[in-house]
């Protein structure tokens, strides 16, 4: 790979998609691709996988040689699942050490696929606003529905609103809450979802790769927070068409199936975000106001017998990962 990164010095962008146990959505994700490499040419893909431990490489590769994708799609074996930002980094970093970065890099989602002009389109917006640092695209459902896919900054408010989940209260916080509703024109926005995020090189330059001490979720919206601080805004552009079979590569945010109980390392990578760029004291009201105010949403459910869609134990798993009774940890999350 690093001789590979070595090589290219003529890219525009680099993908990466990471695979881990979707060996089928990662080449449906790669057949999408197919016409939309082939009509910028300076297009190339790296699929890392985070040692998925099943046929997964195989599978993969052998859809590149039968579909003759070699030439714009490298396979890269990685020793372990290290998580979303570790999958994205490993791609990355020879070409950053090596000097050859292409002037954008795309992380993609297995559980995608692209729609025509998907690419060029967040290439074209980028080259036309040098300033911009991260640019998302607008995912949708197959039937062309479209997901929230550009955020505001997870705060205090925020956490009161998603907690209590009261009509007059979001509205009152209505600037803090973190899923604005769906607009179709390109607009700032704080973050946008990693499932389609495309990043300037200087970004990289400027604060360095994906932070790795997340496993999964809340490191995108991090590094966007990162990019921010720097200098180098987020933009959202809906001319950029995604589809994106939401949580099939996860299994934790999959809408169309109950809801799981929330793994430890969503509770990890929370508690992290908040520690790292809040510090303790704003993190412990965080975790106050998130706590009470479902508390209070899960008695008034009840009261209204309102139908109950959240992970299973949520409060209580919450509760046990918060600041008070895990403290000031913001080391790597553990797994399992």
């Amino acid at each position: 790979m690093t001789n590979f990164a070595e090589a290219n010095m003529s890219l525009q962008l680099l993908v990466v998609i990471v695979n881990y146990r979707t060996p089928a959505l990662t080449i449906d994700c790669l057949r999408s691709l197919k016409d939309e490499v082939q009509a910028m040419s300076t297009v190339q893909v790296v699929v890392t996988d985070n040692d998925s431990g099943d046929d997964s490489i195989n599978q993969i590769q052998r859809a590149i040689a039968q579909g003759g994708w070699g030439d714009w799609v490298t396979m890269m074996p990685l020793e372990r699942n290290g998580g979303f930002a570790y999958g994205n980094n490993a791609a990355i970093r020879p070409y950053l050490q090596a000097g050859t970065l292409p002037p954008y890099v795309l992380l993609l989602n297995p559980d995608t696929v692209v729609r025509p002009n998907a690419l060029r389109s967040l290439v074209n917006f980028m080259d036309q606003h040098p300033t911009v640092g991260i640019a998302g695209s607008r995912l949708e459902d197959p039937d062309t529905t479209p997901q929230c896919s550009a955020f505001r900054f997870h705060t205090l408010f925020s956490e009161i609103d998603s907690s209590i989940r009261l009509g007059f209260v979001s509205n009152m916080l209505k600037r803090w809450i973190v899923a604005p509703p769906v607009v179709d024109e390109a607009c700032q926005t704080d973050w946008v979802a990693g499932a389609s995020m495309i990043i300037r090189r200087d970004v990289f330059e400027t604060v360095g790769l994906m932070d790795e001490a997340y496993f999964m979720y809340y490191e995108e919206m991090d590094f966007c927070l990162q990019a921010n601080r720097a200098g180098w805004p987020c933009w959202y552009v809906p001319q950029s068409r995604i589809v994106h079979l939401v949580g099939q590569s996860s299994g934790v945010t999959n809408t169309k199936s109950p809801a799981k109980r929330r793994p430890q390392y969503w509770f990890d990578s929370r508690r992290r975000y908040f520690l790292k760029n809040y510090g303790w004291f704003y993190t412990a009201l965080a975790d106050t106001v998130w706590a009470v105010g479902f508390a209070l949403w899960r008695v008034r459910r009840l009261i209204q017998q309102k139908p109950d869609s959240d992970p299973p134990q949520l409060l209580n798993d919450f509760i046990r990962n918060s600041i008070f009774f895990r403290g000031g940890v913001i080391g790597p999350a553990k797994i399992g």
